[in-house]
């Protein structure tokens, strides 16, 4: 079995977080002349508006993440348009309890929808879906900094 096939263990992913940086893609989704956030559910970034990302797994190419994470978190496919390169992002906290920071090496890539009529089913990491419009305020800075380069 491809091990972007199996699941990472609690006790394992743990140390994981605690050890290394993370390897992630975010979208920066291009909709109605907007960019697609989602208000975040869980730590870190809760409470805050942010593109829709995820955690890059073994043997899984980023561009091969970008899709599977657009379908998981927004039930929707993407066409990518141009990768804008790799961001680094520190969290002085975590969802995995006693582990108090986690760190993304995180390349963002700007998509847009496959057909103009999306239906979000969203998941468990977004209690809404919303579509911003320049000019982006009080967003957070990990977010207003894509926003900044898009």
């Amino acid at each position: 079995m491809p091990a972007k096939d199996k699941p990472i263990p609690p006790s394992e992913w743990r140390t994981i977080v605690d050890n290394v940086p993370l390897v992630s893609v975010d979208l920066i989704v291009e909709h109605d002349d907007g960019v697609l956030l989602g208000k975040r559910e869980n730590d870190p970034a809760n409470g805050e508006w942010f593109v829709p990302g995820g955690t890059v797994l073994k043997n899984e190419a980023r561009t091969e993440a970008v899709h599977r994470v657009a379908e998981e978190e927004l039930g929707e496919s993407v066409i990518i348009d141009e990768g804008l390169g790799t961001y680094e992002h520190f969290y002085d906290t975590s969802e995995i309890e006693g582990v108090d920071s986690k760190h993304y090496l995180a390349t963002a890539y700007r998509c847009h929808l496959a057909h103009d009529e999306p239906t979000f089913s969203g998941d468990d990491q977004h209690s809404a879906f919303e579509v911003f419009h320049p000019p982006f305020n009080d967003l957070h800075p990990y977010v207003q900094q894509y926003l900044d380069d898009w």
